[in-house]
């Protein structure tokens, strides 16, 4: 048997080697033997001789680590360092701080390199010093980078995207988090009013042009109310950044939040006076916030009143349309409605708009259940324009005059009933104007005259119209109404009617021929702006009492229908086979044989049809939805975030609208007008401050051609004599085309 030969009062490190620590000095043994020793405060003693020890085989790293209590890094920093450069390493004189770099000779010549118009990268090359090391004196203020300052300096000195692009790509905090101070303060709580608006100079920022829609957003009421719509918890990004960032994705034709991430965020956060505009999940949890208390149904309804009060004459006739937003997720089982742009019946939600008569949206009115167009009108839409509609006639004017009326709603086929007509008109004096349903047979073609309409766009046409009184309805419900057609050049008539008696049916055939501008207005939306894609990912339960379609009517219409078809198919079935006109017997026995087996299948779903009918009688059409089993009720949508974003691109729509009918005067082609806002809105520009002289000029590059330059330039000298500053600063934005005039 072995014993270890470990002497009393040593700690061991394994079976031969121990140590020995006393106040001041340190003893390591092999076996009985002391082998080396240094003083207990030497660290460069102990690594040695550790790294020695474990690098020699004599002990394992685990066996130091619980001898001394040291961390595994350590040891095996140690034991490289050794292995590396043997004992003498350890004891190598440390390297004292070097020279100072930024010296006052260095910062001097540094100014003039920055006045010369250099960037960091460029000065940093040009006195030999590390790129990191300046960038870090810039940042912590030991070296001063003069802002350029007006058009003094020269156009070199802005930074140009290769720049920006590496600078951003260096940021210390993430991809162009370059003010760092500013975050951390956000971050404890320490920024209340959010980061302060400071613009570059820059040259060739992808979007720059969005800067030409600014004045258009905010005249449209962008900026509006915010204060007693919205509150948001302070941090970083403010409540006018979020938004404003909102409509510019808008314009540019960033559909969704999710798209941002494919778009340099420190370019776009140049045209906004930012370091960078929020990732995505900071921006859905922005838009989250601002969705709360319904705040943006409120904001909505504050906005829509603006725009009538500014536009009271557009304000006088509103088009009223749905528009089905189909939901193909699965977080809920929406009920179907048809969808005539697909003509398909899908699952869904209907949204009712109201525009004006040049097809500019004021409100929406989402309806998750939906029982028609009428039934909206009655309950949601008509009440609130007795509210808002500006200057509706008094209630002596209406006596004094039976065929004044408040206002007129146009809308399509889908509103179409003299009761509703009736009702209007007697209960409110509102006007309305839709197709005729049951035209009847045709006018006389001598009653049509060539008459001049001036369209609500100012627009004039020349149509052959002819008008009558007319009468829809029964004898009890109905309504007399004036009927206005139009002939086609087919021969065909398109007939319209209208209970606004008190107008020239020409105004009237001005109104509902217009009516293509709020169906324009929809395909438009659709595509450029998304307004069918979902805002957020959630559904949410009925706060009120709701009727739904009852499930069980439901089925049984389905088989009424199943069943109606299949009779009247035996039906006609029946009635071709007429008389059998061959005299073969056998030919004649089976056509009777086949004739009565189709007798008795007609009495068979004649029969099962009577049935059908009684059940549907006996079952309510509604139910409440708390009354629906469980496996069927459904939940909306949540509506609040997608009522947000869908203001946010009706006011973008308005400005862009506003900057199309500019341009659009030095335009031989109006129709390319909306496009070339659109490339406006995409193009690069050149952002130039200058605190001086209180300016931010605006440099939008040239375009393809002459006439497009023309047209910009054109919009850029409405934008100047506007003299409007940029949100949050004391600049005025001036704008400039890089073009020859």
């Amino acid at each position: 048997m072995q014993l270890p030969l470990i002497p009393s009062g040593t700690k061991s490190i394994n079976n031969i080697w121990s140590v020995d620590k006393t106040d001041d000095r340190v003893t390591y043994l092999c076996g009985l033997n002391p082998v080396f020793m240094h003083d207990a405060d030497c660290l460069r003693s102990f690594k040695m001789f550790t790294a020695q020890l474990v690098s020699q085989g004599a002990c394992r790293q685990i066996e130091v680590i619980k001898a001394f209590g040291v961390s595994k890094s350590s040891v095996a920093r140690s034991v490289e360092k050794f292995q590396s450069g043997g004992t003498a390493i350890f004891f190598k004189p440390k390297k004292g701080r070097g020279s100072k770099v930024f010296t006052e000779e260095v910062n001097d010549q540094l100014d003039e390199l920055f006045a010369s118009g250099m960037n960091t990268k460029e000065a940093a090359d040009e006195l030999d010093i590390n790129y990191e090391t300046l960038r870090k004196a810039i940042a912590q203020k030991r070296v001063a980078k003069p802002i350029a300052v007006g058009t003094a300096r020269g156009k070199s000195e802005a930074s140009d995207k290769s720049t920006r692009s590496f600078e951003d790509a260096q940021a210390d905090m993430g991809n162009a988090c370059t003010r760092v101070l500013e975050r951390v303060a956000a971050s404890l709580g320490l920024l209340p009013g959010g980061t302060e608006t400071r613009f570059e100079h820059c040259r060739d920022v992808k979007f720059g042009g969005l800067l030409c829609a600014l004045p258009a957003l905010v005249k449209n009421g962008m900026l509006s109310h915010l204060d007693e719509c919205f509150k948001m918890p302070a941090g970083y990004y403010t409540i006018v950044q979020v938004l404003l960032l909102v409509g510019y994705m808008a314009l540019c034709r960033i559909k969704v939040v999710e798209q941002l991430q494919k778009h340099l965020p420190g370019e776009i956060g140049k045209i906004m006076g930012l370091d960078r505009v929020p990732e995505v999940r900071c921006l859905r949890n922005k838009l989250a916030n601002l969705s709360e208390d319904d705040a943006p149904e409120k904001w909505s309804r504050l906005l829509s009143l603006d725009w009538m009060e500014d536009s009271p004459e557009l304000a006088g006739t509103l088009y009223v349309d749905g528009h089905v937003r189909v939901y193909h997720g699965s977080k809920t089982e929406l009920p179907k409605r048809f969808v005539s742009r697909e003509k398909l019946c899908l699952r869904g939600t209907t949204d009712y708009w109201v525009n004006d008569a040049l097809g500019q949206p004021f409100f929406l009115v989402s309806r998750p259940v939906d029982r028609g167009m009428l039934e909206a009108l009655r309950t949601d839409i008509v009440p609130r324009l007795l509210n808002d509609v500006p200057g509706q006639p008094s209630t002596e004017q209406l006596e004094s005059d039976p065929h004044l009326s408040r206002f007129t709603i146009v809308f399509d086929r889908e509103g179409y009933s003299p009761v509703f007509f009736k009702e209007m008109w007697k209960k409110h004096r509102i006007a309305c104007i839709t197709y005729h349903k049951f035209p009847g047979d045709d006018w006389q073609a001598e009653c049509f005259n060539d008459t001049k309409l001036e369209m609500p766009n100012g627009e004039e046409l020349t149509m052959k119209l002819a008008e009558r009184g007319s009468w829809i309805g029964s004898k009890k419900d109905g309504f007399w109404v004036r009927e206005v057609r139009k002939l086609c050049e087919g021969g065909h008539q398109t007939s319209l009617i209208s209970s606004a008696k008190g107008a020239l049916f020409t105004r009237d055939a001005a109104r509902i021929f217009s009516r293509w501008s709020q169906e324009n207005f929809f395909a438009y939306m659709e595509k450029h702006f998304a307004i069918d894609l979902l805002s957020e990912y959630g559904t949410e339960g009925f706060t009120g009492p709701q009727q739904v379609v009852n499930p069980v009517f439901r089925e049984l219409e389905r088989q009424r229908r199943s069943v109606t078809t299949k009779l009247d198919r035996r039906k006609a079935k029946f009635g071709d086979m007429g008389i059998h006109p061959e005299l073969d017997d056998r030919k004649l026995n089976r056509w009777k044989k086949k004739k009565e087996q189709l007798v008795e299948e007609i009495e068979q779903f004649e029969h099962e049809l009577k049935n059908i009918k009684q059940q549907q009688k006996e079952t309510p059409r509604h139910l409440d939805w708390e009354a629906l089993p469980e496996e069927q009720k459904f939940e909306r949508l949540k509506p609040s975030r997608k009522h947000l974003v869908d203001t946010v691109k009706m006011i973008a729509y308005r400005a862009e609208t506003a900057m199309t009918n500019i341009v659009r005067e030095k335009l031989a082609k109006k129709d390319t007008a909306r496009s070339l806002i659109q490339d406006l809105c995409r193009s690069d520009a050149d952002i130039l401050p200058d605190e001086k002289n209180g300016t931010l000029t605006i440099q939008i590059h040239s375009f393809a051609n002459a006439r497009s330059n023309r047209a910009v330039r054109h919009l850029l000298e409405h934008l100047n004599e506007s003299d409007f500053n940029y949100p949050g600063t004391k600049l005025k934005l001036r704008y400039q085309l890089a073009a020859p005039t």
